[in-house]
């Protein structure tokens, strides 16, 4: 075996027998799985408390006309007037009070809540809805229109949206398509800030304990640069398909468990109307049209580019810098269009993935392992995809190349906090 995988050997066994990288590794998936089943624990807990409004209508037009919502229960107090009202909400702590002025027809900006917080945004939508449709209607009747009329013209249209071969999607379909590609993204993202910031920590160690001085006395620094990459590579996709393992896992799991014992009301499929269950198997073959197979393949080729770019540029900010509080000053410029990438995929690749500005950022190697991720589902031309890795390949032969230049330097270095000037001069050596 040569040098260089004595040295991935080395880097991968060191990452995987550490104590704190085994516990992670087995613990990661139960808190992430135990926040998400909290979270929907919490949104129901949250949902479960019923709240009771006051009404008080002196317009006479809505009496007893609010419908009780599995949230919220309405009290009509209008006989006992406004004051009377205001009394009994503080007295039984009730939510708060709905007051309906009695010239509501024309002056529809008098309606006022009180309360000591404000309703929710679709508690307040509920009540407007049901007074606009109210007031709209007495105003039609007044004027003779017959509502029975207006009912029957009324009108529903469905557009159905299908291709050119035949194939019908949903009207959601851009949707799944941004989730699942957003989703490939942002994972992609937080493997490299995670794994990238491993590297850089592992370099550090070993220059602040003086080992390295004796590992590159017997093997080239650009061996040891790309042993430690590749190394903690591995370890981080030993580490990932562990955690899809037990995380998918569990969640299958919890989800069957909780599939059984649901006491929620729920609607029976034998219940559900024709359009309903044609809609969700649109969503499925949605789903199952994603080229799935596609988006994994390249997610790995733009995982492998995308981590090798910029843990080249984490070992040589490693070998820069003395301790992991100095290398605060060189991380901006590396979350950057990390950060950039992701704002730039969720709002140019969602509205226009075949944009300008979508195009061109899945060009730019900084950006495109993640915005070409999140085009893909979309369906990207083979010759776009084709310059997009050759140019994350050609940007990550030339980043290897110089960060060894600065590794090779910078880590024999001790004692001075380096600047880019400086930093600058290494490359020349």
């Amino acid at each position: 075996m040569g040098a260089l995988g004595l040295i991935i050997r080395r880097e991968y066994k060191a990452r995987v027998s550490n104590r704190s990288f085994i516990i992670m590794t087995f613990l990661s998936p139960l808190i992430v799985v135990g926040m998400i089943m909290l979270i929907t624990y919490l949104t129901q807990l949250n949902q479960a408390g019923k709240q009771t409004i006051v009404v008080v209508d002196e317009s006479g037009m809505f009496y007893k006309e609010f419908e009780n919502t599995e949230n919220i229960d309405y009290l009509d107090l209008s006989p006992a007037g406004l004051e009377v009202a205001k009394a009994e909400v503080e007295d039984n702590s009730y939510f708060g009070l709905l007051y309906i002025p009695k010239n509501i027809k024309k002056n529809t900006s008098g309606v006022v809540f009180f309360g000591n917080e404000a309703p929710g945004i679709s508690t307040l939508e509920s009540i407007e809805e049901q007074i606009q449709t109210k007031i709209t209607n007495e105003k039609l009747l007044d004027r003779g229109v017959d509502l029975d009329l207006i009912d029957e013209s009324k009108t529903l249209v469905s557009i159905n949206i299908e291709d050119f071969q035949g194939e019908r999607t949903s009207k959601i379909s851009s949707w799944i398509k941004a989730g699942f590609g957003g989703g490939a993204g942002y994972l992609l993202m937080m493997f490299i800030i995670i794994y990238g910031n491993m590297v850089m920590r592992s370099v550090i160690e070993e220059k602040t304990n003086r080992i390295i001085e004796v590992i590159i006395s017997s093997v080239k620094p650009f061996k040891l640069m790309m042993g430690k990459i590749m190394g903690t590579t591995l370890a981080g996709i030993t580490q990932f398909m562990i955690w899809l393992i037990i995380g998918g896992g569990l969640l299958t799991f919890l989800t069957l468990y909780l599939g059984l014992d649901a006491t929620a009301p729920s609607t029976p499929v034998g219940n559900m109307a024709t359009t309903d269950l044609d809609k969700i198997e649109l969503i499925v073959l949605d789903i199952l049209n994603l080229p799935l197979l596609k988006l994994a393949g390249f997610f790995l080729i733009y995982f492998i580019g995308g981590y090798f770019l910029y843990s080249s540029i984490y070992a040589a900010i490693g070998a820069a810098v003395d301790s992991e509080t100095d290398t605060q000053q060189f991380m901006l410029p590396i979350i950057m269009p990390l950060m950039l990438a992701i704002y730039v995929g969720f709002f140019a690749v969602i509205e226009n993935p075949d944009g300008s500005v979508a195009t061109l950022f899945s060009m730019i190697p900084l950006t495109s392992p993640i915005v070409m991720l999140m085009r893909i589902p979309f369906g990207v031309v083979w010759w776009q995809l084709a310059l997009s890795v050759s140019i994350l390949v050609a940007s990550f032969i030339f980043t290897v190349w110089f960060g060894s230049k600065i590794y090779r330097v910078g880590i024999l270095m001790y004692g001075k906090k380096p600047t880019y000037k400086e930093i600058l001069k290494w490359i020349k050596y």
